[in-house]
């Protein structure tokens, strides 16, 4: 019956160093509620999962279906050192399948095609501040992954660019069972979306 199927939901606090907190919906990896707090963040995924459903049929995307919104969450953990290193999960210890790995790389370049689409429509200053933490958390896990590290220049917004396609490739070479690809696809989906939706314009 619809409303009786449960379906998990892990709480990240402190996202930003500012309180932020972020809820991921642990069946869509990318998927994600930012809020002041995590009572708001939770209750604002049954509306997101259909947001981010309905965004991967619009790409062409398959994508599942989920009976009721009873989405409530299993795990809390904390950001560190003002947002710096990022929660991880134990959902997250786990290594996509090939599948899924190839399924997940393709919402990454989905997420990040947005949020390049984003960047051309808007003004990179009102988003100036989350665009350098994608950069800098890019750059951290192209090394994590054994990946060389982007050439820098002065402009942010190249830089931007440059640390993504360096994450792309380095994922790529690593494959799915490198340690921590779940965590880094999860997190690279979610906050290019959230950077995207802070260029646009409120509708």
């Amino acid at each position: 019956m619809a409303g009786t199927m449960p379906h998990a939901i892990f709480v990240e606090t402190d996202v930003d160093g500012n309180g932020l907190v972020g809820a991921y919906a642990a069946e869509l990896p990318g998927c994600a509620v930012f809020a002041a707090n995590a009572d708001e963040a939770a209750g604002g995924m049954p509306r997101r999962v259909r947001e981010f459903t309905a965004w991967l049929r619009g790409n062409g995307e398959a994508q599942p279906d989920f009976v009721g919104d009873n989405w409530y969450e299993v795990e809390r953990a904390a950001a560190t050192d003002g947002g710096a290193n990022r929660a991880a999960f134990t959902l997250d210890e786990l290594p996509p399948s090939d599948d899924e790995f190839a399924t997940w790389m393709r919402w990454l370049e989905l997420a990040r095609e947005e949020l390049a689409d984003a960047l051309d429509a808007g003004d990179p200053t009102a988003a100036a501040e989350l665009l350098g933490v994608i950069e800098r958390q890019d750059v951290v896990f192209v090394r994590d992954l054994g990946g060389g590290a982007p050439e820098i220049t002065t402009d942010p917004i190249d830089n931007l660019y440059a640390a993504r396609d360096a994450l792309t490739d380095a994922l790529t070479a690593a494959g799915p069972f490198h340690d921590g690809v779940r965590r880094m696809l999860r997190l690279a989906i979610a906050d290019d979306l959230r950077a995207a939706q802070e260029l646009r314009p409120p509708a």
